[in-house]
């Protein structure tokens, strides 16, 4: 399983980074979570966009799905033709956010294949994909992927939520959000229901007994270093998702 980081920047896209997308590719089926603002032209420099077998959306806050707009512009206009549509899983209500914001659309059924996501397991491709709602103000879903013996877990957004902790089991990876720093270190109070902090990202990875932790969705105005060093005093085996980093499990 090869996980690429194309997109990891929190709320919107950085300087350095698009919003949130990842590539996870494994015996050449090639599937996106999620879409965020300004993701589509880099996840053009590691994969043919044309060519997706699926889409996965974790929720639909706009640094995580709106550049699914922009990929039904390109499959309508290219010159090269319209490809079949592209599996497309979202939480409930996904169609309807799609459409509203690319105004003047009536329907996605040319470009996706629209399935609910909900918790449980399922197939997709040549993942085993595992789904837990997670503690956001809107629907949200971290997914574990497990193929070839190795699993990746995304955490979405989320506040602590010891259903992260039970999704992320033993994982080979958990790539989790940390957009929130400790109040002492000059964050601001921590909502219990938006956004984990470094150090909570890493109790979470401790708890759940995982080999490796990425953190992700650091937004442009905290200290990715901070953050990272918070996580790191409580599971040193932390680090920092970066534009085009790439993982193979």
């Amino acid at each position: 399983m090869k996980l690429t980081v194309v997109g990891c920047s929190g709320s919107g896209p950085g300087p350095d980074s698009p919003a949130s997308c990842y590539l996870i590719e494994h015996d050449g089926f090639r599937l996106v979570v999620d879409l965020g603002n300004g993701s589509l032209g880099q996840l053009a420099r590691y994969t043919d966009v044309r060519s997706l077998h699926a889409v996965l959306l974790s929720h639909l806050h706009a640094d995580h799905c709106l550049d699914a707009c922009s990929l039904m512009v390109l499959h309508r206009f290219h010159p090269a033709g319209q490809p079949a549509p592209i599996r497309l899983l979202g939480p409930p209500g996904t169609t309807q956010r799609l459409l509203a914001a690319d105004a003047g659309s009536d329907s996605l059924a040319d470009v996706f294949t629209v399935e609910d996501l909900e918790p449980g397991a399922r197939g997709l491709g040549p993942f085993r994909l595992g789904a837990a709602r997670v503690n956001h103000p809107v629907e949200t879903y971290a997914v574990r992927l497990t193929a070839g013996g190795r699993s990746l877990t995304y955490s979405g957004d989320t506040g602590a939520c010891s259903a992260l902790v039970e999704l992320a089991r033993d994982t080979d990876l958990l790539l989790c959000e940390a957009s929130f720093m400790e109040p002492a270190a000059g964050g601001p109070p921590n909502p219990s229901n938006l956004h984990l902090t470094g150090r909570e990202a890493g109790e979470h990875a401790a708890a759940a007994g995982v080999g490796r932790l990425v953190l992700t969705h650091i937004p442009m105005w905290n200290d990715p270093a901070l953050v990272l060093d918070e996580a790191r005093a409580v599971f040193p085996a932390a680090e920092l998702a970066s534009s085009g980093a790439v993982y193979e499990l």
